[in-house]
């Protein structure tokens, strides 16, 4: 179970980045009545001291890399992805991978993974601005640059600035179940849902798009999921032609009804997977697709696992403790 956390610092770190999981893992929240635990959360450096930060700040950090050594989660720092970094700092990546320990990367920290061997055969991501430059400098690594984390065995790597807010959710939600991220992100008043490698549910998102009728009624899709939905119902809902209906959907929210209808259904089904004992056929109809076969089909689909992989991971070792 996720206890313990120790991010690693090297000159001109970010501040913003390294903020995000310190928001996550470094406030104790025990007192707030809502499930979440204490975590051990250390800073470390190479060189011990005053490290310098991008913004011309600076933070005292006590601890040396040793702190490391039994952490449950090791966290590289972004940093500028040019710059030397003391080799000591890749050996400590490489002995907490070995051990069995999670490891991150926030935004250009993804290039000290892969420098330390980390990432070599398998996915990962980082900044849109730094993938190209990833993928071209360390060949054997899989670089997508179009979603906000990667989890891909024990390493997990994120996308620049907020995206490391989403990737350590990911991680509480995988470690300690969905009611404890989500109790982290309503105190940290985040975005409810961001589309990502794997898309998370913390609370149900409300859909938002250009105009109000528009808006509106993705609200009311979203409230009537295990109903059908034709165009010409939802055209004649807002008083257009079913070809003009579609035009204008497809502008405001970048998919078809269809499309749209179902990555909501998905969504409505993670979170029934996280967060009730409904069996596969009961998640289905709630959530919209009526027959088990169809929910596995397009599950699968989005989230490239299965509905019961997917409860098994996210229910969390809380969950089934209790």
């Amino acid at each position: 179970m996720l206890k313990s956390v120790a991010v690693i610092v090297v000159p001109e770190f970010s501040i913003f980045e390294f903020g995000t999981a310190f928001e996550v893992f470094g406030i104790d929240r025990t007192d707030r009545g809502s499930g979440v635990p204490a975590f051990d959360f250390r800073v470390c450096a190479p060189e011990p001291g005053e490290v310098r930060m991008k913004s011309g700040l600076s933070l005292n950090v006590t601890l040396g890399l040793e702190a490391t050594q039994d952490a449950d989660l090791v966290i590289m720092a972004p940093f500028g992805r040019d710059q030397e970094v003391p080799e000591a700092v890749y050996e400590a990546l490489r002995a907490a991978h070995a051990r069995g320990a999670w490891v991150m990367s926030i935004c250009s920290g993804a290039f000290a993974l892969a420098r330390a061997g980390l990432l070599e055969g398998r996915r990962c991501t980082t900044h849109w601005h730094y993938s190209q430059d990833l993928a071209t400098r360390y060949p054997g690594v899989i670089v997508d640059e179009n979603v906000l984390y990667v989890q891909d065995g024990n390493i997990i790597t994120s996308a620049g600035t907020a995206a490391g807010i989403d990737a350590c959710l990911h991680l509480v939600r995988v470690e300690l179940g969905a009611n404890v991220a989500a109790a982290i992100a309503r105190d940290m008043v985040v975005p409810p849902h961001r589309d990502g490698g794997q898309a998370q549910f913390i609370d149900r998102p409300m859909p938002t798009c250009g105009s109000a009728p528009m808006e509106a009624l993705l609200r009311w899709m979203v409230q009537h999921l295990d109903q059908e939905h034709s165009v010409n119902d939802l055209a004649a809902r807002l008083h257009m032609s079913p070809r003009t209906f579609a035009r204008r959907f497809r502008a405001e929210t970048g998919a078809t009804p269809a499309a749209w209808l179902n990555s909501q259904r998905v969504l409505r089904a993670q979170e029934l997977l996280e967060t009730t004992e409904l069996n596969i056929d009961e998640i289905a109809r709630e959530a919209g697709f009526g027959h088990s076969v169809l929910l596995r089909h397009h599950f699968t689909k989005v989230l490239d696992t299965s509905p019961q992989s997917y409860r098994r991971a996210f229910r969390g070792q809380l969950a089934e403790a209790i």
